[in-house]
């Protein structure tokens, strides 16, 4: 027995003991035991080649998920809204549409409880990923004991690929020195293959793209759009699979940037829409209000909620400013048209590949409700987020500078539309994006298609559902019991329900009873048909909210309503039934404790302790030219803390050329040569720009250049001073500097001004590489 252990024909008893059981309840499965018998010599030996086992049922479909970004319930016409949204409608006609499906009211912690099945906060996703702070609940990385969708179905066999906007890695782990765990690609997540963008946002016409763990520059070509990219990207991964692989199923999560800020599109998609919402956002409302209701997407006794009295009516906005106003919107229509029709060629080459008919595609129109960011529209999208104060009148100033209203939905801008349009685009419901509480935050359509086994009923399922509920129903589908161990972790529990039982029956019971939400202390929780919850601290239509420094969550008024009856939230009941609602606010701390939602509010720490944000470690670096694509969120403060900057260069006759920048068109720094002149701008978010100058030319030859910035707290004035082996050559005051970070996805690069340029001086010359040499760059923080 001994012998024929060693020569490897029995295993020997304490392997086989601890043997992975081929269940599924550990994953990976374990090894393939070998067929064949290896004797000690070959004419003893037989040789059988193993056959792996197949851990699927018997025609497993594809999966396709498809996830649109801030677009509200009220937006698509395939329901009711005023974008026309084609690939929606194909979807819905051929399958099936949920009008009580819901997300977190934010992107990264949507895209984490769809990923894992798991509610956001348990997953640590508590708030975007720039924003996280060290709460179990808040810190951005997926842990390991929530496996991914992707991990899974790959230990069970299917090909894995993701396309677009990804938002679930630290900002501070995204360099090209990783760690690369929590990367698309990563041990920690799953897919087999990546190609998009990690941040939040970036720009549509130079978006800072990463295929895998490498870099990639989009070219710079006018006809060039992010949206098309994707799609061309993923026709191109499904005929490899197709060629490579094609006994495998696949699940592909195609997750676009649009239509999240900056809303950029061609100008001609935007003139589809021209003049079409001439009358405004409260009469745009009341019409997709009728809509809905003729369409039967929301029940005839649905009432219209009101807007809130923080937010402006039409008849507010001057006549000078309503065109501004209104070409926002005709750019954000023409934006999330141009993505659903990009979408639509992704399912074009389904049925061109014969591949459709088994392939169930999971379409979510939107990771949260239409986003209110744009406060009182803007130019330059993290006006917001840094809450900087500003008028309509100075963005239009600025904006003659840079072509007028047609400069909207171009390069040159990062714009984003007025607060009221956002809520025009959740009809029926209160508030917007960011709002928790409300269904205007949280409430999207769904539609789910699968020729081969649903059959396409017009009739909305009205059931409750959730985000995390998409894994566990198609873990259902495929007869997947969720796994206990995964990579030798202990797996949290799934919170979602599956919604298979929807599928053939539009009026079966709703199966799940309990949902939390929470997002920036905005929360709310379903119980059996009823929700209770409280608006919170944060008014995202406003620059700055009222008492959000003193907030309080014990004293925050909280509400009630019977959606059995009462389907928009238009109906508090929460003085006629103050016992149900002590009871429901109980279950939700229940529910907030056994989830990691602790502290309520953990959100807005950063708005409140701006001094705590996610930065680099480090005080000092020293850079050359192999230095690009530095994430802004991991490069040196230059615009926003005290620092000096010295560059040891070599400079030819009459130099030109970035020497290094930081941001994009809309907002950031640089520092470049100009025909031997040395030049430092400072724009601030588009709506202002500081320049100093050399008044001389630099002679060719090595160089020691200097920048001095003095900045005393973050958002105050600057003082920036320019010298040359020693000497002042230039300076200038930036009367106030940005807070936070002047964008979400731009970089700090030395040598050139890679993606969206800093400044317009050098925007037809970008990416304005330096035509000297750059020895080194250090950086100090003072």
């Amino acid at each position: 027995m001994l012998l024929a252990a060693l020569c490897g024909l029995v295993p020997p008893a304490s392997q086989a003991a601890t043997a992975t059981p081929d269940d599924g309840s550990v994953l990976p499965f374990p090894p393939t035991p070998s067929a064949s018998i290896a004797a000690p010599t070959l004419q003893e030996s037989t040789m059988v080649r193993r056959a792996a086992p197949n851990h699927l049922p018997a025609d497993a479909p594809n999966i396709l998920i498809i996830l649109l970004d801030d677009v509200g319930f009220g937006l698509p016409d395939t329901y009711g809204g005023p974008i026309h949204t084609p690939t929606l409608s194909r979807i819905a006609n051929a399958g099936i549409s949920y009008n009580a499906f819901h997300t977190t009211a934010i992107c990264s912690p949507t895209r984490a409880a769809l990923l894992t099945g798991r509610n956001h906060q348990r997953v640590g996703s508590g708030t975007i990923a720039e924003r996280a702070v060290d709460w179990d609940g808040y810190t951005g990385e997926i842990p390991r004991t929530s496996a991914t969708l992707a991990k899974v179905l790959g230990d069970y066999g299917y090909a894995t690929a993701a396309f677009g906007k990804w938002h679930n890695t630290p900002a501070t782990q995204t360099t090209a020195m990783g760690p690369f765990t929590l990367w698309p690609t990563g041990e920690g997540i799953g897919f087999d293959y990546f190609y998009g963008f990690l941040a939040g946002e970036t720009s549509q016409w130079e978006p800072r793209l990463v295929e895998n763990l490498n870099t990639v520059e989009p070219p710079h070509d006018v006809r060039y759009h992010l949206s098309e990219d994707l799609a061309d990207q993923t026709i191109t991964w499904l005929r490899k699979h197709r060629a490579f692989a094609p006994d495998k199923p696949f699940f592909v999560y195609w997750a676009p940037g649009a239509g999240h800020g900056p809303h950029h599109i061609f100008k001609e998609w935007a003139d589809k829409y021209r003049g079409q919402f001439d009358a405004g956002w409260d009469q745009l409302r009341e019409r997709t209000f009728a809509q809905q209701k003729a369409l039967g997407w929301i029940p005839a006794a649905t009432q219209l909620t009101p807007r809130t009295d923080s937010m402006a009516a039409w008849a507010d906005i001057p006549e000078s400013e309503r065109p501004f106003q209104r070409r926002l919107m005709e750019v954000f229509a023409g934006f999330v048209q141009h993505v659903d029709t990009q979408a639509g060629r992704v399912i074009d080459e389904l049925e061109r590949l014969g591949l459709r008919d088994n392939t169930i595609v999971f379409y979510v129109f939107g990771d949260n409700g239409a986003s209110a960011e744009g406060q009182q529209g803007s130019i330059s999208e993290l006006l917001a987020q840094n809450q900087i104060p500003n008028t309509i009148a100075q963005q239009l100033a600025a904006l003659d500078q840079l072509g007028g209203l047609d400069a909207l939905g171009g390069p040159k801008v990062d714009n984003i539309y007025h607060a009221g349009w956002a809520w025009a685009g959740d009809t029926p419901f209160q508030y917007t994006k960011l709002i928790a509480s409300h269904f205007g935050g949280t409430r999207n359509p769904l539609a789910v298609s699968w020729p081969a086994r649903i059959q396409p009923d017009r009739t909305p399922r009205p059931q409750f559902h959730h985000v995390n509920d998409i894994v566990p129903t198609i873990y259902d589908l495929l007869q997947i019991v969720p796994p206990r161990v995964v990579d030798g972790f202990t797996q949290d529990p799934i919170d979602g329900t599956s919604m298979v039982y929807t599928f053939a029956d539009p009026q079966a019971p709703g199966r799940k009873l309990t949902q939390y939400f929470d997002n920036n202390g905005s929360r709310g929780l379903y119980q059996d048909g009823w929700f209770a919850c409280t608006f919170g601290p944060l008014t995202p239509w406003l620059t700055l909210s009222p008492g959000l420094a003193t907030w309080d969550a014990n004293q925050d008024r909280w509400e009630l309503y019977n959606l059995k009856t009462d389907f928009s939230q238009a109906a508090n009941l929460a003085a006629q039934e103050p016992e149900r609602l002590g009871e429901m606010k109980a279950l939700f701390l229940e529910q907030a404790r056994e989830n990691k939602v602790f502290p309520i509010g953990a959100g807005i720490w950063l708005r409140l302790h701006p001094e705590d944000r996610i930065t680099t470690p480090y005080t000092r670096w020293q850079f050359d030219a192999t230095t690009t694509r530095m994430p802004e969120f991991t490069a040196p403060g230059l615009g926003r803390e005290s620092n000096q900057v010295s560059i040891e260069a070599v400079l030819g006759p009459n130099a030109t050329g970035v020497l290094y920048a930081l941001g994009g068109a809309s907002g950031g720094l640089t520092l470049y040569m100009d025909r031997g002149h040395l030049v430092y701008e400072y724009n601030m978010m588009i709506i202002e720009r500081y320049t100093a100058r050399s008044a001389q030319k630099l002679a060719a030859g090595r160089h020691r250049i200097e920048v001095d910035t003095t900045i005393a707290k973050p958002g105050a004035p600057a003082e920036v001073v320019l010298s040359v082996d020693g000497q002042e050559v230039g300076r200038t005051t930036v009367k106030r500097t940005v807070p936070a970070a002047f964008t979400a996805s731009e970089t700090f690069d030395v040598g050139t001004d890679l993606g969206s340029p800093v400044s317009l001086d050098y925007f037809d010359r970008r990416p304005f590489a330096f035509d000297g040499t750059i020895d080194a760059v250090k950086v100090t923080l003072k």
